[in-house]
Parts: structure tokens; C-alpha cells; sequence
């Protein structure tokens, strides 16, 4: 199949085209984490443990998102890349909605391998669209802008899902969350055009333009042995894995340790969120770009001096003994955590060929599903599980502390490092001998 339908369109109209997968991105995300505002009443319902709620919050979603990534990223490099991206979110959409139909621990389980299923074919597409669509020098700051839907998602997840759950059951929260993501997917097909891929990239566009691409095997070596891109996505893997963990865990941790209600809960992180993680997306991609005139190496620069600021106020928060403190001090690491988000999928973009976009995208999300969704939330929860006796409420925020200081400090160190491979020339990319 021919990917390319028409030339990129400029102007006004690529901002449409950004808010489009943004909003895919943001109901990718919503659909994704809303259940960590229900696993108070699931927990209850079905019985389960910490580590059951660990299974199906992260664990299940990943099974088939860290089988079908890289081939979901191979097939946005070679064909129509908002036809994928429409089928996708409707796809997943619609599994999101069956989680409300679940009667036990499997059912539920079996509805978030769906999720994963689709979630699979979101991301790769939507990056490789919007890098056509974006010269380099402005791609952090469209990023930034694409991530805001990774915050945009659990501020409509925990405000929507806590106030759905409190007025008409966790159940009704799945199903009304899932099904407008159905009407964006229709839309985007009508709506967003498919650009010529590589337009920035005059050596690589023409062969990109016919979907030419190397064998797989090829592909994966030649992107192993791409420095910048093996450093950059393992760097943000780990920065991934606190904030999975938080998504995750912090709405339960609130209830327990503070006895606040689940509508609570949902409304005060919906708020923390909304303040801080907009403008701190945003504003990164911007300062990123701004700071990269200077030495493209200020964009791994930055991201492990944000990350490296985030973990105190991460650590503190969790032990913090106010409802207030704890919010404050999140939110002041949320900020400096997501604000690394534009800087580091402008890196992964830019340091590859245009037909080998879409596969670094999946390598870079398999890579952060697998440490953050697959692993981190069910250790967390074997670990909150262990120390229950010992601990009590507390056993869950220490677990997911233990996390966050230890993923921190490695993406820190894993993104000073990507600055080595980094040549000092206006892109950025070329290796240093």
C-alpha cells in the first residue's frame, strides 16, 4: 500500500493534525491508567490482592503490547500511517469498555490484554506523522505538545473515572470512558492527511516516499547500533518507570493513608496533574529547543538535570504526613519529570531514518511498558504485599519509593551518558569517534 496520500500541509492545519493524536494519545492514557482510581472498589469486589491489582494494572496490558510493538512499529514505516492510527484507538477503545463487563480476576484481565492489544499500534504512527509534519529544530517543543495527552489521559481518568465510580459504579467509569475514543478514531480517518514521509530529510524521501524499507533484521541491527537512539530510549525507560508506578499507585495510597474518598482522590490528582503537567510538557519541549542552539547536547543535558531534581521531591512526598505536603511535593516532580518528555522523543525521532521511525517509536514504548507496566507495578505490589505485616498503610508507599529512587538515579546517569554519543554539530546526531 502507497503510506503517502498527499503532501503535508503546513500552516494552521499541522497544529489540527497534532491535537488530533494528541487527544488519541490522551484517550490511549485515560483508558490505560483509569483504573487506578477503581482498584479500591475491583480490590474489594473480586477479592484480590495487591499483587492480583498489580497483574491487571499493568501486567496484563503489557502481555500484548510487548509482542505486537515491534511489529505494530514495522507496519507505521511501510503503510498509511492515520489509518493505523484510527483503527488503533477504536480498537482499544472498545476493550477499555468490555473491562466494565468483567466478572472476576480473569475476564478483567483478559479486557486489558485487549487494550494492549490496540494501545500497541497507537504510539509508533503518531510520532512518525508528526515528525513530517515538524522541521527538527521545532520538533521538541510539537513532542512536548503530543505528550501533553500523557497528562491530559490520568487527569481525565481520575476525574471523570472517581466521579463516574462514586455516582454509578467502577463499571459504568470503564464504559463511558471507552467508547468516545470510537468517534475520535472515525474522525481522525476523515479528517487527518497522510504526509510524505522524510519531507525534512531530502536524501531519505524519496525511498521513504515509496515505503522502502530494510529487512527486519537489518533494521534492528542498524538501529543496535545506533548510540544515541540504545541510550536515549533506555534513559527514558527508566524515567518511565516512577511515573507508571505513581499513576498507578498514588490514588490507593491517598485513600489509605489519608482515608479520602475515591471521588476525592480523583478530583485532587485530576487537579495536581492538570496545573502541573501541561504547562511542564509544553514548556520542556520549548526550553529543550531553546537550550539546543547552543549544543544539541543540552537536550540529554536537561533531561538528566530535570529527572535528577525530580527525585527528592518524589521520595519526600511519600512521606510526607499531610494530604497537602504530599500533593505539593508531587507535583513539583511531575512538573520536572514530564517536562524531559519532548526533549527525549525529538531525540529518538531525529536520530533515525525516516523508514525507521515508527520501529524506533515501538522499540522505545516496548522498552518503557516492559520496566514500567509489565515489571515495576507488580513488584511494587509483591513488595507493599510483603511488607504489609511489618509496615501497615505505609508498605505500598515504601515500595513505590524504592522504585522511583532507583530508577531515577539510573535514567539520570543513562542520559548523561547519551550526551557522550553526541556529536556537537547543529543536529546533534552524529556519533562521536
Amino acid at each position: 500500500m502507497n503510506s503517502n496520500t498527499g503532501p503535508a500541509t503546513g500552516g494552521v492545519y499541522r497544529y489540527y493534525v497534532l491535537i488530533m493524536l494528541m487527544l488519541t494519545f490522551m484517550f490511549n492514557i485515560t483508558d490505560r491508567l483509569v483504573m487506578s482510581i477503581l482498584i479500591e472498589d475491583i480490590k474489594a469486589e473480586f477479592l484480590l490482592s495487591d499483587t492480583q491489582i498489580g497483574l491487571l494494572a499493568g501486567t496484563a496490558f503489557t502481555v500484548f503490547y510487548l509482542l505486537l510493538g515491534i511489529p505494530a512499529g514495522r507496519l507505521a514505516d511501510r503503510t498509511n500511517r492515520k489509518t493505523m492510527v484510527a483503527i488503533a484507538v477504536s480498537l482499544w477503545s472498545i476493550m477499555a469498555a468490555l473491562c466494565g463487563a468483567a466478572v472476576g480476576f480473569w475476564t478483567l484481565f483478559l479486557a486489558r490484554l485487549g487494550v494492549g492489544v490496540g494501545e500497541a499500534g497507537g504510539a509508533p504512527p503518531s510520532v512518525s506523522i508528526i515528525t513530517d509534519y515538524f522541521a527538527p529544530h521545532e520538533l521538541s517543543r510539537a513532542m512536548g505538545i503530543f505528550t501533553a495527552g500523557a497528562v491530559l489521559g490520568p487527569v481525565l481518568g481520575y476525574s471523570a473515572g472517581g466521579y463516574l465510580a462514586a455516582e454509578y459504579g467502577w463499571r459504568w467509569a470503564f464504559i463511558v470512558l471507552g467508547l468516545p475514543g470510537v468517534l475520535l478514531g472515525i474522525i481522525l480517518y476523515l479528517t487527518v492527511k497522510e504526509p510524505v514521509r522524510g519531507r525534512f530529510f531530502p536524501a531519505d524521501a524519496s525511498a521513504a516516499g515509496v515505503a522502502k524499507q530494510e529487512p527486519f533484521r537489518t533494521a534492528m541491527l542498524s538501529l543496535w547500533r545506533n548510540s544515541v537512539l540504545a541510550r536515549v530510549i533506555t534513559a527514558n525507560a527508566f524515567a518511565n518507570v516512577p511515573a507508571f508506578a505513581f499513576a498507578i499507585w498514588l490514588a490507593p495510597i491517598l485513600m489509605r493513608k489519608f482515608e479520602i474518598t475515591q471521588g476525592e482522590a480523583g478530583l485532587y490528582l485530576g487537579a495536581v496533574l492538570f496545573i502541573g503537567g501541561v504547562p511542564g510538557m509544553i514548556f520542556g519541549g520549548f526550553l529543550a529547543d531553546h537550550l539546543a542552539k547552543r549544543t544539541p547536547k543540552w537536550r540529554p543535558w536537561y533531561c538528566a538535570l530535570a529527572l535528577g531534581l525530580t527525585l527528592p521531591f518524589w521520595a519526600s512526598c511519600l512521606l510526607a504526613d499531610s494530604l497537602q505536603w504530599t500533593l505539593g511535593l508531587y507535583i513539583v516532580g511531575y512538573i520536572l519529570l514530564v517536562s524531559t518528555q519532548g526533549a527525549a522523543y525529538s531525540m529518538m525521532q531525529a536520530a533515525v531514518k525516516p523508514t525507521e521511525r515508527g520501529t524506533a517509536s515501538a522499540i522505545g514504548s516496548l522498552l518503557a511498558n516492559l520496566l514500567g507496566y509489565a515489571i515495576g507495578p507488580a513488584l511494587i505490589g509483591v513488595m507493599s504485599d510483603g511488607w504489609a505485616d511489618q509496615y501497615g498503610a505505609m508498605s505500598l508507599s515504601y515500595a513505590v519509593m524504592v522504585t522511583a529512587v532507583i530508577s531515577l538515579t539510573v535514567s539520570v546517569a543513562l542520559f548523561w551518558w547519551t550526551s557522550q554519543a553526541m556529536a556537537d554539530t547543529p543536529s546533534g546526531l552524529a556519533l562521536e569517534q
